[in-house]
């Protein structure tokens, strides 16, 4: 079980927490009306922080120190960008997400290494694929079999630095291409995974969990 922090709690916002709670997760879900929270079923039982989702003491509360990922899905641009920098900046917070409605401020945030979700191809679903690896591996697109799969890896710091060569050999995958500062790459045989890479690769689907497992953890000695 992991912990989550939500900044918003609109109509995405309800459902990423009724969903991450589902789940088996805990989840804390701020807003600054506190009448926002009764969107929020009837025994919802993660945190609810009233205040401002970029303040540090109303992070604090909410538990951002300990949380897995924060996704900040206000209807504000510029507070969800702060928001999800401090979150990320100042609290380490590993996985992060910003809702963007400006396509064009999106792009800029992406270049800066900052994954964003714009709000005309913007869905609770593709939030949770940015702070759930599991939900990476849901994947983009199937071959008409349905035993492969084109999907994102989601891997430890360990592996920066390494050749994409090595990250297939270990995980027995077949790197597509990278995502790289909001740009896509396709990458060489000198090519190296650099961190806020965003890496597309194929897969067997029945190898999904393994292949997560693998990648989740620093490289192995012959991969160093």
């Amino acid at each position: 079980m992991a912990h989550f922090v939500i900044m918003g709690c609109g109509r995405v916002g309800a459902t990423l927490a009724h969903t991450l709670e589902d789940a088996g997760h805990s989840v804390a879900i701020i807003d600054q009306d506190d009448r926002a929270f009764r969107r929020l079923r009837q025994g919802f039982t993660g945190r609810k922080v009233t205040g401002i989702g970029f303040d540090r003491d109303t992070l604090k509360q909410a538990g951002v120190s300990e949380a897995y990922a924060f996704a900040a899905v206000s209807s504000g641009d510029n507070s969800n960008i702060l928001a999800t920098r401090v979150a990320r900046e100042t609290f380490h917070v590993p996985h992060v997400v910003a809702r963007i409605y400006d396509p064009g401020r999106a792009e800029i945030y992406q270049r800066l290494g900052i994954p964003t979700v714009a709000a005309v191809r913007w869905s609770a679903d593709q939030v949770l694929r940015r702070i759930l690896p599991e939900q990476h591996l849901a994947g983009d697109f199937r071959e008409p079999s349905g035993r492969l799969v084109l999907a994102e890896l989601d891997l430890d710091a360990g592996w920066v630095g390494h050749r994409i060569s090595s990250i297939e050999k270990a995980a027995d995958v077949r790197v597509a291409y990278l995502t790289r500062f909001g740009e896509g790459l396709l990458p060489d045989a000198g090519t190296a995974y650099q961190d806020g890479d965003t890496v597309h690769a194929m897969l067997q689907v029945d190898r999904s969990a393994q292949i997560a497992q693998i990648l989740a953890k620093a490289p192995a000695k012959e991969y160093q």
